[in-house]
């Protein structure tokens, strides 16, 4: 089956992680995804990760899978024309520079407007596009302080903390890649492109619910709560006798009850102090400390079979080894295997979400750096040999 995508071509430019998530989730749905990177050196995740077996990052095979690479020097005269022949033929732009580099280099959207009017100029930054902070250079870290999110994790008693990953990066791609698709459906109707402007910090404040209006309203400011949610309860980690930390979520009133019954204190659902969703969030701490003294005498395996047969919302904290080991993620296939050249077959997430009809697909491995130079070169722009060597030893390609 052909991927949703696959009548698109996206040329991406830009380094790193906030575009090339984005360049990932159009790829994974079919689209023909072109990498522009420097001679020589490639994008900086190639080097990516704290693991490297073979010298190799073992991030760049995911962020770069199902994209053909093709090396460009855009400092160039010589790459910023190849830039425009390959717009020329594509449907999509996507880039991560600071405001104003495509520009300095003649390739701002009025450019290449004028080549491809049907583009998409899709551009992920820091700030955005305009504004007084545009021209910073911004990260994922500062995008998610900005945010909002920074001073919302954590322990209460501590400095804001981050989750364990590229979050602000990936939200920001996330929205890059949701708005290049409803740019490609207008274009349906208009038959022209336009300009997506995704900014990181935009991207991670949009994650972050009624936090606004909460404060200019009613003057509450959201604090760190560490695993909770303030007035959500019962919804915690909760301590097993292995030693296993489990998650349940009892927070709605009929869920509670069968809580109530697989702990064998049926009464507690009818206790004024948790029958409700309001009382309950009113004696967040001592329900927790009530159910934690319960978990803490079982066993994890034994705790959670329970809780599924009672229909509770439980489950572990899952580690790499976890899902790899899962019978669920398996059976849905929700990691695949990908051929690689040094790791041989590499386990990666798969897809998500997934279409009936046009499934995405994990084709390929992050590929080597230039390896499809002469397929996008030569087969799409048609420049022969002797043009393509000269533009090597030119230090262009």
């Amino acid at each position: 089956m052909m991927g949703a995508l696959s009548d698109i071509r996206v040329i991406e430019t830009g380094t790193l992680l906030a575009g090339p998530f984005c360049g990932q989730l159009l790829g994974d749905f079919g689209a023909e995804v072109i990498k522009l990177e420097d001679p020589g050196k490639g994008d900086p995740m190639r080097q990516w990760g704290r693991e490297k077996p073979h010298g190799q990052s073992l991030w760049w095979p995911v962020v770069a899978r199902n994209k053909k690479s093709v090396t460009c020097n855009l400092r160039t005269e010589a790459g910023q024309d190849l830039v425009r022949r390959l717009v020329a033929e594509a449907d999509v732009l996507l880039e991560n520079f600071r405001p104003g580099t495509l520009e300095r280099w003649g390739l701002g959207y009025e450019e290449l407007a004028a080549i491809n009017p049907r583009l998409i100029l899709t551009r992920v930054t820091g700030y955005g596009q305009t504004g007084p902070y545009a021209p910073r250079a911004g990260f994922g870290s500062i995008g998610e302080a900005m945010g909002g999110i920074r001073y919302v994790t954590g322990e209460p008693d501590r400095s804001p903390s981050r989750a364990g990953i590229s979050l602000g990066d990936s939200l920001a791609a996330t929205y890059a890649a949701y708005g290049t698709l409803a740019a490609l459906h207008a274009r349906e109707r208009t038959g022209v492109g336009q300009v997506v402007d995704s900014a990181i910090y935009e991207a991670v404040m949009a994650m972050m619910e009624s936090l606004l209006p909460e404060w200019a309203v009613a003057g509450y400011q959201r604090e760190r709560t560490g695993a909770i949610l303030p007035n959500v309860a019962p919804s915690n980690v909760y301590p097993t006798v292995d030693g296993i930390d489990i998650l349940i979520a009892a927070n709605q009133d009929t869920v509670f009850r069968r809580l109530a019954e697989v702990m064998g204190r049926v009464e507690l659902a009818a206790d004024p102090r948790y029958a409700t969703h309001g009382a309950r969030g009113a004696h967040q701490g001592e329900l927790d400390e009530l159910i934690a003294a319960w978990t803490a005498t079982r066993h994890s395996g034994e705790l959670l079979e329970s809780l599924h047969a009672a229909g509770v919302p439980a489950g572990g904290i899952y580690t790499a080894a976890d899902m790899l080991a899962d019978p669920h993620i398996a059976a849905r296939e929700a990691i695949v295997t990908v051929p690689h050249p040094d790791f041989g077959e590499l386990p990666m997430q798969n897809v998500a979400p997934r279409l009936s009809a046009n499934p995405g697909s994990v084709r390929w491995a992050g590929p080597a750096l230039g390896q499809h130079n002469d397929e996008v070169y030569g087969g799409i722009l048609g420049i022969g040999d002797e043009e393509r060597a000269a533009l090597r030893e030119q230090g262009v390609i």
